[in-house]
């Protein structure tokens, strides 16, 4: 039998390119944002007050983009450097044959992290790691604000794309928002033109579908699921609305959404989880 805690590092290591992509896509769409500012039609005409609001709040989301994202990395869900001998061996726990070790219920292995993950939810292509139980409440807030700064890139770009869009025919327009990159290799938009329609879809794009995400995993938030178990039909850990919510963000989830660096420990260990039999809300 093996090390019952962890694989090598070097194993476990995460994909990086993935994490470049979305590091790349993001600056292209803040020098698209910085163009359009500062050499194109610049931002929607609003008075001193509502500028000010704005800038507050693209400060308050950017902070908390960015430190979600942050931690969300920082995070280790896996079962490296984590002791799981002697923790009740048998009871729902599995053996993973590639980490050669005994792992504890809701746990899984991740093809792509090499490595297993405690309480697995799935793996993150955008930022190439999976979300489990020590990174799953930055990763919902991930959501949350990274769908509110692409909103707010795309109001900010609106009336330069409709500035765009109005110079054409009615045809042409439909086709620079549905095929940018046809339209640009065949010569009928410029370079700038692409970038502003294309970052623009994207950014529409990306926010319904941070916001998809954000509304399915709080619904499997609410109900005390992993994305496994609710593809399983599985509630055996479902403790009623305010206990899965401290369970996952802690005593304070009502604040993390507002601050990252909020203090709220998870009540657990990521090991042993209470169940609904437990607690006693399964029906006999």
């Amino acid at each position: 039998m093996g090390q019952p805690w962890a694989v090598r590092t070097a194993e476990g290591a995460p994909a990086r390119l993935p994490l470049v992509l979305t590091a790349l896509w993001a600056a292209a769409v803040g020098l698209e944002l910085a163009y359009v500012l500062i050499l194109g039609p610049g931002p929607p005409p609003l008075g001193p007050l509502a500028r000010a609001l704005q800038l507050v709040l693209a400060v308050f989301q950017l902070l908390n983009l960015l430190g979600n994202v942050g931690l969300f990395l920082r995070s280790d869900p896996s079962i490296r450097g984590v002791m799981l001998a002697g923790r009740g061996l048998g009871q729902g726990w599995a053996y993973c044959y590639q980490c050669q070790s005994q792992v504890p219920p809701r746990s899984g292995h991740c093809s792509a992290c090499r490595v297993c993950v405690l309480r697995r939810d799935h793996h993150c292509r955008l930022l190439g790691r999976c979300v489990g139980f020590r990174n799953y409440r930055p990763f919902l807030c991930l959501l949350l604000h990274a769908a509110g700064v692409l909103l707010h890139v795309s109001v900010l770009l609106g009336p330069a794309l409709s500035a765009l869009l109005r110079a054409h025919a009615p045809l042409h327009t439909a086709a620079l928002l549905l095929l940018p990159w046809l339209m640009l290799l065949t010569g009928r938009v410029s370079l700038a033109q692409f970038a502003l329609a294309f970052v623009t879809d994207t950014c529409v794009a990306g926010a319904l579908l941070c916001g998809a995400g954000l509304l399915f995993h709080g619904m499997l938030l609410l109900r005390g699921q992993t994305t496994w178990e609710w593809a399983r039909g599985q509630h055996s850990y479902d403790l009623g609305p305010c206990h899965n919510l401290q369970a996952a963000l802690g005593p304070r989830w009502v604040l993390v959404w507002l601050w990252p660096f909020l203090a709220s420990p998870l009540p657990g260990d990521g090991i042993t989880f209470q169940t609904a039999a437990d607690m006693g809300l399964v029906a006999s």
